[in-house]
């Protein structure tokens, strides 16, 4: 067991490294907020004590302690619980002085909320990846000519599930419903994405711990995680949780890979059966990865034309910039990055499948 002083040193490392994170993705006010707690959090109130203490990984890709402690305290913020923090979040501008002495203070005045917030991990719903899973999307449905049943893996409330309505603009090319609220229009490089007939014939998604975007707790649960000084984000975010909340399909509170055990179970002709997931493998245990790829991959080998299979992800690959947007589709099995995207959303650099009948 690691003792006081490594774990304190792995904490304020991981602060210090989000904090790096959150500038590369345009939040200054998130960034500073994580700067100060690497410099200037103490053991002198609870929730110090918890996070500085922190016995398993505090790093962003595995128990992301920064994000649970900015998305408590952002929580504080959204339901007014602390008018004091309030005053100095975003979008006021605060010396970076005044805002430790509220964080601290709300620290010690809603120890118990803080502490509960942050037995859980981080969850959000990046709607703007869904300008990266698009052209993926009509890429398999170009190559197999049939309409699409979608299973998302770590879908949290299932707002990337509707992507399909949706407004889109991708470079020149517009897609979806000009009416919807929820707009995209990531800055595009690449060749233009392909044409297809799009048709969404059943859609499901599993998380372990699954949040319903009718219900306000879970809406306000969500937008916390967001990052304070984000409003553009914020906004298209209650924009998907409305069209979200509009739906009567739910997402299922499930292991992945129980879950995919038994979708992939179910036959599906005339139809692609696409797995997809973004940001989310990663956070599956290394056994669980392992079974997964197995399952998915024995599905493969039963693929037909006549009912297809195809694994969609967006994922960080240890590669810059942003994360890799792969696809595979049976039953050839043949596999293509097919672009990269930001882990936002904000851009996407399309390369496309080599070679579409």
């Amino acid at each position: 067991m690691l003792d006081a002083a490594t774990r304190d040193a792995a904490v304020r490392a991981a602060f210090r490294s989000q904090a790096a994170s959150c500038r590369a993705l345009g939040s200054p006010f998130v960034a500073t907020l994580c700067d100060l707690a690497a410099e200037r959090l103490t053991d002198t109130h609870p929730v110090g004590r918890r996070v500085l203490g922190w016995t398993g990984n505090p790093a962003s890709s595995a128990d992301s302690v920064p994000l649970r402690l900015a998305g408590a305290l952002h929580a504080l913020v959204l339901d007014g619980a602390d008018p004091d923090l309030a005053a100095v979040y975003p979008p006021r501008t605060t010396e970076p002085a005044t805002l430790w002495e509220a964080v601290e203070r709300a620290c010690r005045d809603h120890a118990e909320t803080i502490l509960a917030r942050l037995d859980s991990p981080p969850q959000t719903n990046e709607v703007r990846r869904s300008s990266a899973l698009l052209p993926g999307f009509l890429t398999i449905a170009k190559r197999f000519g049939k309409p699409l049943c979608l299973s998302e893996v770590g879908a949290s409330a299932g707002l990337n599930l509707h992507w399909d309505r949706f407004a889109y603009r991708l470079g020149d090319v517009a897609w979806g419903d000009p009416q919807s609220p929820v707009r995209l229009t990531p800055d595009w490089t690449g060749a233009t994405p392909p044409e297809a007939a799009l048709r969404v014939q059943d859609r499901a998604g599993c998380d372990l711990r699954p949040l319903d975007p009718a219900r306000s707790e879970d809406a306000e649960r969500l937008l916390s995680y967001l990052w304070a000084d984000q409003a553009d984000r914020i906004a298209r975010t209650r924009a998907a949780i409305a069209v979200a909340a509009s739906s009567e399909r739910k997402v299922e509170a499930a292991d992945a890979v129980s879950w995919l055990q038994r979708r992939l179970a179910v036959p599906r002709p005339g139809c692609v059966h696409v797995v997809y997931h973004t940001i989310a493998w990663q956070y599956l245990s290394g056994e669980d990865r392992e079974r997964g790829e197995a399952l998915i991959a024995d599905a493969g080998r039963g693929a037909t034309e006549a009912a297809p299979l195809a694994r969609l992800s967006l994922e960080n690959d240890g590669t810059e910039p942003g994360a890799a947007l792969t696809l595979q589709m049976w039953p050839t099995g043949e596999r293509h990055e097919i672009g990269r995207a930001d882990f936002h959303g904000r851009w996407v650099d399309w390369r496309g499948w080599p070679v579409l009948s």
